[in-house]
């Protein structure tokens, strides 16, 4: 890899705007090299490739802490539609899922239970090997549930404590980079209260003991109040969704240092979408149900000042991989200034996947993960939708730049 400059940009490092108009940021082989105004710029920087980034923003590659590769944003989402998907299928549609999600500009993603065992585990391998373009994936392998429980056409059913103990070193034999438990009942499943409790705080704390062994983190999927409170109290380190947080569901969160990802997309899209008349009325209706309360407890949570991290949920109804940018806006929507529902796409997401020295800000010596996008992102967030460039590990992978002199 040779060098490569971006030059007239706004930048955005993560944590706020550096301290300087037009910047120029210099990549040598996979990491920052330089970072500064033009004026200071050291001799040579222009030699490789260089970018005009001129009425641009530059900011960090997009981290989503939150989506399912091996599935398709179909409205007409049912079990038998997981269910129906081969290995070799599936595996095929998350790699596809994978390059749309780099080609958007999120470099770094969670995934949080693929429909086949192991896939995307394996994926993520062989995007680090470079056999599938696609970006840094850390995987969850299959959610754990109870028999019957959220996910169960795609998850590992599991009973009890030693059941969910030998369900997460399952995962973690596989390779996954945490595990994921199901606390509550979910609105794609059907016959399920959408907040109803799933795995016990007893059972949660077995997986979680499992993966802290093991120096993984855990996340959960956790609508209803009781579920949340089950989790938080067994350990876990990200609440998923999270869309009936009461006060001490907030004290909880603030007192164990948990992350929340709200995925406001997911149940938003579902409602905003509902009159097409696709999807099962079941979602629909438990959709409607939390939609609600939902954005309230995102901004309770955000007023409280927790520690908020981006997802989306991509591959619920028209909810597509590569969405990150309609996440960002509504949290705006919903209280966040921008420059905190950019760090929420950046470096908080980097901080609870583990990977804050590595992406999620633009610094010297980080990988050179970089999103620019046409306008100033900091004044209006939807500029995200307009891409025009994504570097990953100082690699041009997708977009239009342009090229300065061209």
């Amino acid at each position: 890899m040779g060098q490569l400059a971006i030059a007239g940009a706004l930048v955005f490092d993560g944590k706020d705007t550096l301290p300087f108009g037009e910047a120029i940021v210099l990549v040598e082989g996979e990491r920052i090299a330089w970072l500064g105004p033009a004026r200071d710029a050291p001799v040579g920087w222009d030699r490789g490739l260089v970018i005009d980034g001129t009425g641009q923003t530059l900011l960090p590659g997009l981290i989503n802490c939150h989506v399912h590769l091996s599935a398709d944003p179909d409205p007409r989402f049912l079990p038998a539609v997981a269910l129906a998907d081969s290995p070799a299928l599936a595996t095929l549609r998350a790699a596809r899922n994978a390059r749309l999600t780099l080609q958007a500009g999120e470099t770094t993603v969670c995934d949080m239970g693929s429909t086949k065992p192991g896939i995307v585990i394996d994926l993520a391998k062989a995007i680090a090997q470079g056999l599938v373009p696609g970006p840094r994936v850390l995987a969850a392998g299959s959610a754990i549930c109870m028999t019957g429980g959220h996910g169960w056409f795609i998850g590992r059913e599991a009973d009890g404590p030693d059941e969910v103990r030998k369900a997460a070193r399952e995962q973690l034999k596989l390779g996954a980079d945490l595990v994921k438990l199901m606390a509550t009942g979910g609105v794609l499943t059907p016959g399920l209260e959408v907040g109803g409790i799933g795995l016990s705080e007893t059972e949660m704390r077995a997986g979680v003991e499992e993966a802290h062994n093991a120096g993984k983190r855990t996340a959960t999927h956790a609508i209803g109040t009781a579920g949340v409170k089950n989790a938080l109290r067994a350990g876990i380190d990200s609440v998923e969704h999270g869309c009936l947080l009461d006060d001490e569901c907030i004290e909880l969160l603030l007192k164990s240092g948990a992350y929340y990802v709200p995925t406001l997309a997911a149940v938003t899209q579902i409602v905003r979408n509902a009159s097409h008349g696709q999807m099962a009325d079941y979602a629909v209706h438990k959709a409607r149900q939390v939609y609600e309360r939902h954005c309230a407890s995102f901004k309770q949570a955000a007023e409280a000042g927790a520690r908020i991290a981006a997802g989306t949920d991509a591959s619920t109804p028209y909810n597509p991989h590569g969405g990150l940018a309609l996440e960002v806006e509504l949290m705006v929507e919903n209280g966040y200034t921008a420059r905190q529902a950019l760090r929420s796409a950046t470096s908080e997401a980097a901080r609870l996947l583990g990977l804050a020295d590595q992406v999620g800000a633009l610094e010297v010596g980080r990988q050179a993960d970089l999103l620019l996008v046409a306008g100033d992102a900091l004044s209006d967030v939807r500029a995200l939708n307009a891409v025009r460039a994504v570097v990953k590990a100082g690699g041009l992978v997708g977009g239009g730049a342009v090229l300065a002199g061209a």
